[in-house]
This record gives C-alpha cells, structure tokens and sequence, in this order.
C-alpha cells in the first residue's frame, strides 16, 4: 500500500470513528427473517426492508428453484446479445401489469436502476428538480447526467412550483424532470403525489417516482403511484426487488415508448450480465402472491400502526412516519450508536441512521415491522425499547 493512501485511510477512519459516524457490519447467520441470529445469539429483527416476509417464503424458494433448473444458475450474458431469457420477459410483463403501464424495464439493482434510467433521459441541456431528501442512488443518477440540478425543499410544494416556473420559463432547458422518492426511506413519509402532478401538468415536467419503499406496501402492494391513481400519468415509475418483493433487482415502468429507449441507451441495461433466472422466477412469484392475496399487506400494516402506537406511548419520537417505516429520532449521532447497541444487547435488532445517510443532528435508529412479526415479538421489543430507553434516560 502506497504511503499516501495508508495515511488517507488512517486519518478518515479515525475522523469517521470520532464523530460516531463509523459502522460496524454484522453477519446473520442464516436467512434474514422476523428472527435472526448475529454472533450465536437469536435476535428480533427490525432492521430488514424485508416488509412481506418474501425473503424467506417457501412459495418463492420453491419458484427461484424451479427456473435455476429450468434455465441454469446464469443468463450467460448481457440482455442486447443474448441474455434475455423467456423468463425475463414474463417478469417486465408481470410487473408492467401489475403496476398498470403499457411496458417496464428490469435492472439488476435499484441503484443500478436510478444511475442507468435518469442518464439514459437527462443531459447537459437539461434540468432535474429534485427533492432535497432523496435517496442517494437519485442523487448519483442525476450527477452521472450531467444535467442541471436544481434542489427543492422537501415535500414542499411551494417551493417546487416557484423553481419549476423559474426553470421552464428560464428558456435555458430542453427537458426539465421533476424527482421524488414516493417514500422517503427514512423519514417514512409519502411523497404528495396529486399536488406534485398539478405543478407538473402545469410545467410540463417529466415526473420520475422512486418507488422502492412503497412497492408491496402501498397501493394494494403496486405502489405510491397506483395508491393515488396515477398510473397513467406519472412518467417513470421506478422501484426495487429487493425490498418488499424480497428477492433483488430493480425495474422502470412507462409507456412502451419509454421502455424501449431506455432498453437501447441504459448503460447498466447494456453491459451487465441479465438478472438469475432464479431471481426472475421468485419475483413473479413475488407480484402472484400479492395480487391474489392482499392478506399479506394487511398484517404488514397492523403490525406497523401497532409497534408506531406502542413507541409512541411510552415517550419515543418516531416523528412524521405515514408507512411501515419507523425512525426513532434521536438527534445526536454517537446517542443513536450508543442507543442501538444497547438494544442489540437487549436482543432487538436495529442499527443506527447517522449523516451522511440523514442530514447532521437527525441521528436515529430506524425499525421496520414486517408482516413475518408476531405480536408476541413486537411486544418484546417494546419492553426492551422501554427498558433501555429508561436506563439511557432518553424517555
């Protein structure tokens, strides 16, 4: 290792360990459901996206099994030569239909999603009006452009309609795109979808929603999107398989128009090897499940408004939350890390959200209650919550 890069490393890891913003990485032993185990000891867990329980469902095993043997472990190559199998389209055909387009995209990641969709629309004579707490893959996506980017205060619809007049009528763009998260990961609040298209109609604005957090939990598990009957409107409807779907990937859905383009200039479409065929097969899956059983929603749901309820009356801030998505909001970042490793001890699994993730002086613990929870388990987490919350003097 060269000096300079030996001294670089020292200094930035010191610097991130004394400001309490260095994270350590456990490793689960086993699969990643409503129970873990993390060092030899069983642990409920809070921390998950996994919001359906989909990550460990046998129904989806059994379908990630079924298409590995069927086509192989590997599409064998990138989609444009010849790694779109049949199953890849039966996925992008299953998930245009279940979110109500005429067509849809699949990627191998939601990161992946956001750097090729943005870039493969926007340029450098372009503008993105883009909300100031979006998730980082938006952020990136929007730098790979090149384009203009314009930040607008969050969820504040004044403050988007005053610079999206600016910017159109400025003269200086060709296109000028409006993002947002539909749910913001950490703050889990909804993006307000009906104002938002009012400005856009009213400014011609592309409208790209980042669905991640609202696929599988709103909208009948369609999303933010289909939750406001906006389907027909909203030009990129974007969103992962990874979260609720509980398998891994990410998708674009749009008109067939759009679809096609973004299969012919999306870099990361382009040159990367197409998702397993395992993958493809548990989504689809994944979307069956969801559109013929609406049970599995419903318990994500109770178990969200019970466990927000139960934190809520014994003293914590979980502040402006409208989804599954539960911050306890400390404000200090190295109390959040103290914070959450006092509950790890306690046996309750949940891991602290410090800058850059959330802006400096928001530092919390962030719990996701899934459908896979029982009572029994959010209870304990409540008394171990209360307990430890006691000893720390945070309520």
């Amino acid at each position: 290792m060269s000096p300079s890069l030996e001294t670089f490393l020292d200094e930035g890891l010191a610097n991130l360990k004394e400001k309490g913003l260095y994270s350590t990485i456990d490793v689960v032993e086993g699969s990643n459901g409503a129970i873990i185990e993390v060092d030899g000891e069983e642990k409920i867990n809070l921390a998950s996206n996994n919001y359906l329980g989909f990550a460990t469902n046998l129904e989806l095993i059994e379908a990630a099994n079924l298409a590995t043997e069927e086509y192989g472990v590997g599409a064998g190559a990138v989609r444009t030569i010849n790694g779109t199998l049949a199953i890849h389209r039966e996925l992008e055909e299953k998930i245009a239909k279940f979110k109500g387009t005429e067509a849809a995209i699949a990627f191998q990641s939601g990161f992946n999603c956001n750097m090729g969709a943005i870039s493969a629309v926007m340029n450098k004579d372009d503008a993105i009006l883009s909300d100031e707490l979006n998730h980082a893959s938006i952020i990136d996506g929007c730098r790979l452009s090149r384009a203009k980017i314009i930040r607008v205060k969050h969820s504040d619809m004044k403050d988007l309609e005053e610079k999206a007049k600016e910017a159109v009528e400025s003269g200086l763009y060709n296109k000028v795109m409006y993002i947002t998260d539909g749910v913001f990961s950490m703050d889990g609040d909804i993006a307000k979808m009906p104002e938002i298209m009012e400005i856009a109609e009213k400014y011609n604005l592309m409208v790209y929603v980042d669905d991640a957090h609202g696929s599988g939990v709103l909208g009948g598990g369609a999303g933010t999107v289909k939750e406001f009957g906006l389907s027909d409107k909203v030009d990129f409807q974007m969103g992962t398989l990874s979260k609720a779907i509980g398998v891994v990937g990410g998708y674009v859905a749009g008109s067939q128009k759009l679809i096609d383009w973004l299969k012919s200039q999306s870099r990361p479409f382009l040159f990367s090897t197409s998702l397993t065929p395992g993958a493809a097969g548990a989504v689809i899956k994944a979307i069956d499940l969801m559109e013929n059983d609406p049970s599995y929603v419903e318990k994500l749901w109770d178990n969200a408004n019970y466990f927000k309820e139960e934190l809520q009356r014994i003293g914590y801030n979980i502040g402006d939350s409208q989804t599954p998505i539960t911050p306890v909001i400390l404000g200090d970042e190295k109390l959040a890390q103290e914070f959450s490793k006092k509950l790890i001890e306690n046996g309750i699994y949940v891991k602290p959200i410090v800058f850059p993730t959330v802006p400096l002086g928001t530092g919390r613990v962030r719990n996701m209650p899934t459908a896979a929870h029982t009572k029994e388990m959010l209870d304990q987490a409540v008394r171990v919550y209360e307990k430890v919350g006691k000893e720390m003097g945070i309520i």
